[in-house]
């Protein structure tokens, strides 16, 4: 009896000193880890981070962004998935480097003006607005049809860039999912001038280089109220509202622009309605 009981408290000591550098190496895995979290290591997993990892691989073929194009670009999985983890690659695939603008070079009033217009509250949603979708859901009971839409400057952009304009629920969740992957991949500003750079203004100018210089015969950091107002009206119906297809209609949404920008504290009513009767000299 006594051989035996021995036996079993050496072999509890055994168990104990197993169990103790176990505990041990486990706290240090927590320690190290907390360390690794409060010095930033968490950054690792950052969306921003991985887009870096893209820079290795080998770069896309140059194509046109998907509004400007005119056939449907076909994907297999896999490659929407790598355009998921890799969006910096794939946007710069598609981005016209010669004619880009930076946002610096982009006046003010431009740039408030398509937020007063698109998407005001652009810097307070996270790539969709969900305030701005329950508000067209209900107008558009209201009506009966679409009168108003709720897609985000976010949500346009990678419209854009990379998706067939069909109105299908596996496109519109695709394009919900790379807004909110271009919003954890980009800061505010960087989405607001790869928009400007890549939407249609009408008459067959993409971006705001073009288009500049396409109405105006100026560049766009020489843009006054007037015509940044009047350009910031396009691209909600660009055929429709381009002054080369349609004069009184441009005008017609130039106004609501000004108004729009009004509303949101952007400019005074007086500033817009020196704006309105300013006179405007197109390229042609």
């Amino acid at each position: 009896m006594k051989k035996t009981t021995k036996r079993k408290g050496t072999g509890k000591k055994v168990i104990r000193r197993r169990v103790k550098p176990l505990r041990f190496l486990a706290l240090l895995a927590i320690l190290f880890f907390i360390a690794f979290a409060f010095s930033g290591g968490l950054m690792v997993f950052s969306p921003r981070t991985w887009q870096g990892v893209g820079d290795f691989l080998p770069k896309l073929e140059k194509r046109l962004p998907a509004i400007a194009s005119d056939t449907a670009e076909e994907l297999s999985g896999s490659d929407r998935l790598s355009r998921f983890f890799f969006l910096h690659r794939a946007v710069e695939a598609r981005l016209d480097k010669e004619n880009y603008v930076r946002l610096k070079d982009v006046p003010e009033n431009m740039q408030h003006a398509i937020l007063a217009v698109e998407d005001r509250r652009f810097y307070t949603h996270y790539g969709v607005d969900f305030e701005s979708v329950a508000r067209a859901s209900l107008v558009n009971l209201q009506y009966g049809e679409i009168q108003e839409g709720a897609s985000t400057i976010t949500q346009q952009l990678v419209k854009n860039l990379f998706l067939s304009h069909e109105q299908t629920f596996g496109r519109k969740g695709e394009e919900l999912l790379l807004a909110l992957d271009m919003e954890a991949s980009y800061e505010k500003d960087e989405i607001l001038e790869l928009y400007l750079n890549t939407i249609y203004y009408g008459s067959n100018f993409y971006g705001i280089q073009a288009a500049s210089l396409g109405y105006f015969d100026k560049q766009p950091r020489e843009l006054n109220l007037s015509e940044a107002a009047m350009l910031a009206g396009l691209p909600n119906a660009p055929s429709l509202y381009s002054p080369y297809v349609d004069f009184k209609m441009a005008k017609k949404r130039q106004i609501v622009v000004l108004d729009a920008m009004v509303r949101n504290g952007f400019i005074d009513e007086k500033t817009a309605e020196d704006a309105k009767i300013k006179p405007l000299y197109f390229a042609r």
